[in-house]
């Protein structure tokens, strides 16, 4: 998706992890890209960087869960980089908690951010793209919308509620036969500083549950998913095996999570001494772009290749099913 000098890409979380990643992305592409996020460190280095990718930046220090400072922002974006072409919904908070040890105040936290921070993302886009009836709109989800796992309930209640108010926006803009195009992306497990500055109730350092992905397999999903307009992707095997189970034996993967999604979000690493969490404030340093898990990240996924390929995927499948039939032959 190249820029066409007549718009702009919104993203917001965009100081860190996968919105920034996102930002470098539609930035090499060369788009005006606006930022969004509450740190300024990690802002400066993300305008750094789409710039230096080839693209134009401005980064405006936004509280998501706070309507007015967005809405503000967009009117921003649209007076100095143009209409708002484009607008990724990635801002994130979550807590690692068993549900009995957070506090109200806590999943309040992570609810206004994580799905009203994405829904007051949605209006401003609406509203100025309805005035053009063009536009994409895209939320950044995650397995855990179908999936729900241990400690991490109220982020994975938000990713539910989120997927639920895309459905609604969705049928509504079908009704009004507007061109204002909506798809949600469901990921995986990704190698962000989420999990050194996530909020958690335990001694131990958080990590992803295996495997696990680098934020620019996100992005370039993310960019395609502009690009191609599909009503949602998934990106990894992970999230397909998440999603599609939960809807043939929810059940029996209750039983799993509960088993393995304990163990599976910790290592055995006690938290640095002085370890800051970002639920409240954001941390006071640009971290970038990768967490922590660089060794074991995979820089690929098959599943999305395919997904985005189904030519080669059906060649496969038939080559594969040619060669059985071979062997049984024999």
């Amino acid at each position: 998706m190249r820029d066409t000098n007549n718009g702009c890409i919104v993203i917001t979380g965009a100081s860190a992890g996968i919105g920034r990643a996102v930002a470098v992305a539609f930035g090499r592409r060369g788009w005006r890209v606006g930022l969004l996020a509450r740190g300024r460190e990690g802002l400066e280095g993300a305008c750094r960087e789409v710039i230096e990718a080839g693209g134009q930046a401005l980064a405006i220090s936004v509280d998501v869960s706070d309507h007015n400072q967005v809405e503000a922002a967009a009117e921003r974006f649209e007076h100095e980089l143009g209409p708002i072409r484009v607008w990724v919904n990635n801002a994130m908070a979550t807590v690692f908690s068993p549900i009995d040890r957070i506090s109200p105040e806590d999943f309040e936290r992570v609810t206004s951010v994580t799905y009203l921070g994405a829904v007051w993302g949605t209006m401003a886009a609406l509203r100025h793209m309805k005035k053009r009836n063009a536009g994409i709109i895209i939320q950044v989800g995650s397995a855990l919308a179908y999936r729900s796992i241990p400690l991490q309930s109220a982020y994975c209640g938000a990713k539910s509620a989120l997927r639920g108010f895309t459905d609604s926006l969705r049928s509504e803009l079908i009704h009004d036969g507007s061109a204002i195009h909506v798809t949600m992306v469901q990921l995986s497990a990704f190698n962000t500083p989420q999990f050194d500055w996530g909020k958690t109730a335990f001694t131990k350092q958080p990590q992803p549950v295996p495997p696990i992905f680098q934020p620019e397999v996100a992005a370039e999903a993310i960019v395609w998913a502009a690009e191609q307009k599909r009503r949602e992707t998934w990106v990894g095997f992970p999230a397909v095996k998440a999603i599609i189970g939960t809807r043939l034996l929810p059940g029996l993967l209750d039983r799993i999570v509960a088993r393995r999604a304990y163990s599976g979000q910790f290592t055995e690493v006690d938290l640095p001494v002085g370890r800051a969490d970002n639920l409240y404030h954001p941390v006071r340093k640009d971290v970038g772009v990768h967490g922590r898990f660089d060794a074991t990240a995979k820089s690929s996924s098959t599943q999305f290749w395919l997904s985005t390929h189904h030519g080669a995927a059906l060649l496969v499948v038939l080559t594969s099913f040619a060669a059985v039939l071979l062997v049984l032959t024999l």
